[in-house]
């Protein structure tokens, strides 16, 4: 009988590739991990590393357990949290994953509601930009992903296989400093700012400004690029360059020294939070998406 504990011993040995950093990252010591892969071994009958040196690999035996590992791990986290909130969610654990500005914005005002409704209830928080979010659900490391994708935009991202649940459409806007000559404007078509210096935010979002940009006939000068939302503010503010952010990251920062001009046509990201077919059912997640939800609507 393979058991959830040597599956996540498995996982972490893969994931870091020597015992002792798996013992680390489990919180056990090297040779409990070695005991740990030798009943694993035993129970499932063949070899699942093969060991040279100090370095180890897994066996074809091995790479197929590590495959199926994340979707058992997560089953069973899904009848352990369900089994723990029958009573009303007095317990559970929720691990989040957003991008930085959800974290600033959404993220805040859906956890402080549902400490109130469910103060049993414990989220843990990490940030990370999709696709890297959306990877760390399909891998069993996190419970909910806060994620976006571009409309339109080339190589979109597929959720098919995932609960989505959608949660507003965020808007590009320009970004110019206070005495710029468009700062009055109501509107902006992209191709206006043709000749102006750019500053580029995260590559999510460098590469859509290069396909919008590329969409209206030209390619913009980037002089500075930052994953930094108060940065991009800040050299814009500076006068040092123009910028495009979603109205969210604006939201985010307090734009002193600019003016944001929406932008034309209209281009949107749209905000969503992903989980598993099987977390979507535990109590505590599905908590989770609803305030996450209204604190989109707000």
């Amino acid at each position: 009988m393979i058991e959830a504990r040597h599956l996540r011993v498995l996982r972490a040995v893969a994931t870091t590739g020597s015992f002792s950093a798996a013992g680390r990252e489990l919180g056990c010591t090297q040779p409990a991990v070695s005991q740990q892969m030798k009943a694993l071994e035993t129970s499932v009958g063949t070899p699942l590393l093969i060991r040279t040196g100090r370095e180890m690999r897994l066996t074809q035996a091995g790479e197929a357990l590590v495959r199926h590992a994340a979707g058992i791990l997560a089953g069973l986290t899904a009848a352990e949290e369900e089994v723990a909130a029958i009573a009303g969610l007095r317990a559970g654990r929720v691990r989040l994953v957003s991008f930085p500005s959800g974290s600033s914005t959404l993220v805040p005002t859906a956890l402080a509601a549902l400490r109130e409704a469910h103060p049993g209830t414990r989220v843990s928080l990490e940030e990370a930009e999709p696709p890297a979010s959306v990877g760390l659900l399909r891998e069993g490391d996190c419970d909910v992903a806060l994620a976006f994708r571009y409309e339109g935009a080339a190589g979109a991202e597929e959720w098919d296989d995932l609960v989505v649940r959608p949660l507003l459409s965020d808007r590009l806007v320009a970004l110019v400093p206070e005495r710029h000559r468009l700062a009055g404007a109501e509107s902006v078509a992209i191709g206006e700012l043709t000749e102006e210096p750019w500053i580029a935010g995260c590559p999510r979002c460098r590469g859509q400004l290069v396909e919008v940009c590329a969409a209206a006939g030209f390619t913009p000068r980037i002089d500075f690029a930052t994953d930094d939302y108060p940065a991009v503010v800040g050299l814009v503010g500076a006068g040092l360059g123009v910028a495009v952010l979603p109205q969210l990251a604006v939201e985010s920062v307090r734009p002193r020294g600019v003016r944001t001009v929406r932008l034309e046509p209209a281009v949107r990201r749209e905000i969503v939070a992903l989980t598993l077919p099987d977390l979507a059912q535990v109590p505590a997640v599905a908590a989770t998406l609803d305030q996450l939800a209204r604190a989109a609507r707000r």
